[in-house]
């Protein structure tokens, strides 16, 4: 970071320069992304702010560059399961305890019934996500759906242990908040999905090696989203559940020692992972086919969708996201002063 007579300005580098997996896109992504768009804002559930974030995140196009292999059927299933995402992080993020906890408790509860009506005057998330898994589980391979639930159920469960430490304006050191942030982060569920045609068994996604390449891929997503989106989060004084808070908290660091942490811990995590996949033998206690190289594939291509949709969606650069993503810095944006 410099300073200079204006704001300060922030860098990022390009730590997937040799990264493996280039952008690519699902030919569905246009009518998909429209149908699955068009049955969220059915429910009515934003009001105008809602709906300009709503927009401006496209978790669609999200959706459509973490799987572009998959066929419309699945695609539709992970764009419904990112608005899901999105609705839920709406309806939670400045709530209390207490509500966070009954939401999550319905969310979960139209996930194991989704057969099962909702009930009347019920938070409109109940039947958001009965009829996302409805519809899901008619396409979805049996270890797939499992696996979601299982995930998802842990996510919930983190987003309430999110509102416990921001209802005590708690900020975490960076091992514990490492943790929450795998969970939060709501990696695994999406995960799951790249499972939708596949029937892995647990001996794999269980396997030491499978588990130490997801927690590389899921600190790498974490890291570099808590990057771009520190900008955004501390201008709303929102910022205490990002990496770059909690190291300037703990360690005494500036925004710029902060930034050259993160740096530093995403260029080896990149070469971790490829040194990982690099190894001959890769996996000697089992053998690998076309599906688990499949599923490894799609853990690396999360790491390159989740960049690009940093900047192509206006989530955390509005408008200027393609030139962000060009010159690899902004200027840091005044902090709101909240009025008591």
């Amino acid at each position: 970071m410099t300073t200079g007579l204006s704001s300060p300005v922030v860098h990022f580098p390009d730590v997937l320069v040799h990264w493996p997996w280039s952008r690519r896109i699902n030919p569905h992504f246009a009518e998909v992304k429209a149908e699955s768009d068009a049955w969220i804002e059915s429910f009515r559930c934003f009001d105008a702010r809602g709906i300009r974030a709503f927009n401006r995140c496209n978790f669609g196009l999200l959706s459509s560059i973490a799987y572009p292999l998959m066929s419309k059927d699945h695609l539709r299933t992970a764009c419904d399961m990112m608005n899901l995402f999105f609705v839920f992080d709406e309806y939670t993020d400045e709530a209390g305890v207490d509500t966070v906890r009954e939401l999550a408790d319905i969310v979960m509860d139209a996930l194991r019934n989704p057969r099962l009506p909702r009930p009347v005057g019920e938070n409109v998330l109940g039947e958001i996500a009965k009829q996302f898994w409805q519809r899901a589980i008619k396409t979805a391979s049996r270890t797939s759906r499992r696996r979601f639930v299982e995930t998802f159920d842990a996510y919930v469960d983190s987003v309430i242990d999110q509102a416990q430490d921001r209802s005590h304006d708690c900020i975490r050191d960076v091992e514990t908040y490492m943790d929450l942030r795998r969970l939060t982060i709501g990696g695994k569920p999406s995960f799951a999905m790249l499972e939708l045609a596949m029937d892995l068994p647990d001996s794999i996604i269980e396997h030491p090696i499978m588990e130490h390449l997801t927690e590389i891929v899921l600190d790498l997503i974490i890291l570099a989203n808590d990057m771009y989106s520190y900008n955004k989060e501390q201008a709303a004084g929102d910022d205490d559940h990002n990496i770059i808070t909690v190291i300037m908290h703990h360690h005494n660091e500036t925004l710029s020692g902060a930034m050259a942490w993160v740096e530093d811990e995403l260029r080896r995590l990149v070469d971790e992972f490829l040194h990982l996949i690099s190894r001959e033998p890769f996996w000697p206690d089992a053998c690998l086919d076309e599906k688990v190289l499949e599923y490894i594939g799609g853990l690396g291509n999360w790491v390159r969708a989740n960049d690009c949709w940093s900047f192509e969606s206006g989530r955390y650069f509005g408008k200027d996201g393609l030139k962000v993503q060009r010159e690899r810095q902004i200027e840091l944006s005044p902090r709101l002063t909240k009025v008591c």
